[in-house]
């Protein structure tokens, strides 16, 4: 694991801002991990990043709360990251990669139709978080590899990215940009 104290850093950040509700600084937060991310490509500064970036999705939707199985979701988060953090204060890099795969799992494991959501936003979180990693220049296949997403997922989301209004009037992609853009859909 590297980065080590960014981690510690975001993870009690977020800890402290779950328990307020505040998921525009949980926002900002996995957004300092996927500049972190983009720079080391550590997995696990990758791992953190879709984490924080879900559970930011999931506390701003105040309609969640009112699922069944929520308190029991929202109690096994906050016990996932508090391993975590303990683990990363005892130096145990063994540990600490065990509870970002519990933290990531519980995100999945729930039953009903929070689960569906909460799927959904973990997967949309991937892809947003790839879409960030390919903006700092990683190569779209090694960022689609890194997530887990399709090479179609990630391509399809950033040419989202840019609005009608941000390209001049008059002006497309150059040739140029269209075959870069190819070549690293292709390979």
């Amino acid at each position: 694991m590297q980065e080590k104290e960014n981690i510690l850093k975001i993870l009690e950040g977020t800890k402290a801002s779950i328990q307020k509700g505040d998921a525009a600084t949980i926002k900002n937060l996995s957004n300092q991990t996927t500049n972190t991310a983009a720079l080391t490509q550590d997995p696990d500064n990758i791992a953190v990043a879709v984490i924080i970036y879900s559970i930011s999705k999931l506390i701003e939707r105040k309609d969640y709360k009112k699922l069944p199985g929520w308190n029991e979701f929202y109690k096994t988060i906050f016990k996932g990251i508090d391993n975590t953090i303990n683990s990363i204060k005892k130096n145990d890099e063994q540990k600490t990669k065990e509870n970002l795969d519990n933290l990531r799992n519980s995100l999945t494991k729930v039953s009903g139709s929070l689960k569906k959501y909460i799927q959904d936003i973990f997967r949309k979180a991937s892809i947003n978080k790839a879409s960030k990693l390919y903006e700092h220049g990683l190569s779209m296949e090694k960022t689609a590899n890194l997530l887990g997403i399709t090479l179609f997922e990630l391509a399809s989301y950033a040419g989202q990215k840019e609005s009608v209004s941000e390209i001049p009037f008059g002006k497309g992609i150059s040739t140029k940009a269209r075959i870069k853009i190819a070549m690293e859909m292709f390979g």
